[in-house]
Formats: structure tokens, C-alpha cells, sequence
């Protein structure tokens, strides 16, 4: 036993992942709009025994778990609470096709755990592709009262399945950076507050310190470029309350990569992280390293989609500013469209663009040769007559 458990310790290394995933990527799903009607056509590939029906949502589509593994510590994992963070449940997907085969990755994992996976627990929101629920509630404030669906199917499966460890698996906005650096966050990481005082409890040690060993493993992939959120207490968020019950909870944040809109290479660091989490707990609890935790960089929000630099501005007396465009996202016709608006004219020397253009002092119009405006929808822009496209 000893030898195997140093055999998947040496496995269980970024390079290995990393040969591995092409192998078992799930091809069907791709990109950001990511619904049950997808993950449906994925379950042919596990046993029936697998898949449980376990709740509906508000306008009735069925709410599904997958269940893995035979080992005595038990964890629950859900992604998709809102509709449009998709990115965690692609890469759960990816996970659950490696966990069908003989790894030595999954054996050791699903020897020592059991899980169980919520796949997409708002698929209205996943269907409409917003934050929201069709009540237009948001489920991760809905953790005390109850009032949706939704979040009753969640506390219903923490009640009967009583887990030794929560991950809850969202996104973010392209908007953040790590800390006072012009890095994007590729990922992001927190172990929430169980109490508004942030004391540093047993529990919320555990998550630090497993959060602490994804970072190690994880730096190599994305030097410099995960953060942590702000452990500001809030009784309403499922995971403050999970932690506040004293089941240690990690939240995972799928963030951004350069020209990464469809967050594929985000998906490969996030299913990376989460076999990381997962087998740091397979492992045993005598790894608690909480102190590294505390050393990761908080996220701030100092990143547009595009900045356009040196704008000239009419009737400034030649005084130039930036330019900011932001994306949003938009469902059109069963795929997501990004929607260059105009976020900000400013001096914005404080803030990063993930696309830098420097317009030299020219004007920056639009196709009827007029400047732009904060709010406009703009597919291109001119600078000196070169018409520049600001799709990504």
C-alpha cells in the first residue's frame, strides 16, 4: 500500500494532468452556453447506476447528481448555481471521463471518497444564460431562507448525504487582476467565513490548506495568476453556510486567460484543481499548511476587455484619454455573442486591458465618423481611417 501511495503521489504532478487531458476531454462540450440538454448527451458514457434525478427546477427541467467513488470521506460538489458559469461543469465532465477509466489518479481517489456531483444545479439559468434563476433569484443568496427550488435540492442532497467537504464551483468576470499586478486571475480560490469576526476555525483551515497545495501545483501553469476573494462574512452564500455548519468549504473561481472567451484553457486549469483538491484530500488531513493560503494575492478589479490609449477628445484642447470597452455576453441564436460596449473614458493609468490599442492622439470614431460614447455597442472602431475590429 505504502509504494502505491508514492506511485500516485510522483502521478499526481501538473505534467501528468496535462498528458491526460486531451485523452479525456469531453468533445461535446464546448464553449460558454452549457446546458442539460448537453450534458444529457454525455451520459451514455457512465453506468445508469451512476445518474440520479434529484429535484426540478423552477419551470420543471430536472436537477441531476453523479455519484463516484466507495471511499469513507465524502465530498459535494455543484457547479452552474449560476446559469452562465459554465467553465466548472466542462471540466467536471472531463474529471468524470477519468474517473471511468484505470487510472491510478481516480483509483486512489474514488479508493478513499465518495462523491457527489451536482453537475448544473440552476439549468434554468443555464438554459436562459443568466446569473439568475427563472424567479430571478440568485440561488448564492438564497442559502438561509430557502425560498427556491433550486436551493432546497441543495440543502435536501448536504442533509441526506452529510459530506466531509464542500466545493462549490463558480466563474468570473474577465474584469479581476491578482492583487497590485497587471496579471489576469486565471483562477481563484477562497475559503469563506463561517462567522462575521473571519475567525481562522478548524475547518476553515482545512479548506486553506488544500487551497494552499492546488496553488503550489498550480503556479507552474499560470505564474503569478491566481488569486483569493475577500473572506467577507455572508450567512446568505451556500458556502459561508456550509463552512458555518463546520463542513470545510473550498470555492473555486474559473477566471480568465489570455483570448481564453471560451474558457477552454481555463477549463484544463480548473479540472487540474480539481483532482488536486480532490486528492489532497484522499491523502489525509496532515498537510495543514494554512499559513501559504494567506500569502496568495486578493483580487482586485482593474482589467477591461480592451483599452484604447491616447484618445484624442473633441474640445479638450488636445487633451487625450483611454478608451474602455467591456463584452457582453449575449445568447443569440443557442450561442454565446460578445458585445463590445464602451465601459469608461477616462484617464485610466490605474487599469489594464487584456487588448491594448494605442490611438496616438487620433480620434477613435465609429462607421458614421462619430466619437463614441460610454454605453455605445460597437463592432470596430476607426483611428486615421483603419477600421479595427474590437470583437475577440
Amino acid at each position: 500500500m505504502i509504494t502505491f501511495v508514492i506511485q500516485f503521489v510522483l502521478l499526481m504532478n501538473l505534467e501528468h494532468l496535462n498528458s491526460i487531458y486531451s485523452l479525456v476531454k469531453t468533445p461535446e462540450l464546448f464553449g460558454r452556453y452549457i446546458t442539460n440538454s448537453d450534458i444529457e448527451k454525455c451520459f451514455v458514457r457512465f453506468p445508469k447506476s451512476v445518474i440520479s434525478t434529484i429535484g426540478s427546477s423552477v419551470e420543471n427541467r430536472s436537477i441531476y447528481s453523479l455519484k463516484f467513488g466507495t471511499g469513507p470521506k465524502k465530498i459535494l460538489l455543484w457547479s452552474q448555481m449560476h446559469g452562465n458559469e459554465s467553465t466548472t461543469t466542462k471540466a467536471l465532465f472531463d474529471c468524470f471521463n477519468l474517473f471511468m477509466t484505470n487510472n491510478a489518479i481516480p483509483s486512489t481517489i474514488l479508493d478513499a471518497c465518495t462523491l457527489m456531483i451536482i453537475p448544473i444545479l440552476n439549468p434554468d439559468g443555464a438554459q436562459r444564460y443568466t446569473r439568475l434563476n427563472a424567479n430571478e433569484v440568485d440561488l448564492n443568496r438564497d442559502a438561509q431562507q430557502l425560498t427556491q427550488p433550486e436551493s432546497k435540492v441543495l440543502r435536501n442532497t448536504y442533509d441526506e448525504f452529510k459530506p466531509d467537504y464542500c466545493f462549490n464551483l463558480h466563474g468570473q468576470r474577465t474584469i479581476y487582476n491578482v492583487g497590485d499586478s497587471k496579471i489576469s486571475s486565471s483562477l481563484s480560490f477562497l475559503s469563506p467565513s463561517q462567522d462575521e469576526e473571519r475567525t481562522l476555525t478548524e475547518n476553515r483551515k482545512i479548506s486553506m490548506s488544500i487551497i494552499a497545495k492546488i496553488n503550489e501545483m498550480m503556479q507552474s501553469a499560470v505564474p503569478g495568476g491566481i488569486a483569493r476573494y475577500d473572506d467577507g462574512f455572508n450567512l446568505n452564500c451556500v458556502g459561508d453556510t456550509f463552512q458555518n455548519m463546520n463542513v470545510p468549504t473550498l470555492l473555486y473561481e474559473a477566471g480568465h486567460c489570455p483570448n481564453d472567451y471560451d474558457r477552454e484553457v481555463v477549463r484544463r486549469l480548473i479540472f487540474c484543481s480539481i483532482l488536486k483538491g480532490l486528492n489532497t484530500i484522499a491523502l489525509g488531513r496532515d498537510i495543514l499548511d494554512y499559513k501559504s493560503y494567506l500569502k496568495i494575492p486578493e483580487n482586485r478589479k482593474q482589467f477591461y476587455d480592451i483599452i484604447i490609449r491616447n484618445v484624442k477628445i473633441e474640445g479638450e484642447n488636445s487633451k487625450s484619454l483611454d478608451l474602455a470597452i467591456q463584452y457582453e455576453e449575449k445568447l443569440v441564436n443557442s450561442k454565446i455573442e460578445f458585445i463590445p460596449v464602451v465601459a469608461n473614458i477616462a484617464k485610466l493609468d490605474q487599469f489594464y486591458g487584456h487588448r491594448e490599442i494605442d490611438a496616438n492622439k487620433a480620434f477613435v470614431e465609429n462607421s458614421q465618423n462619430r466619437m463614441l460614447n460610454v454605453g455605445d455597442e460597437i463592432d470596430f472602431v476607426f483611428i486615421n481611417n483603419e477600421r479595427i475590429s474590437l470583437k475577440p
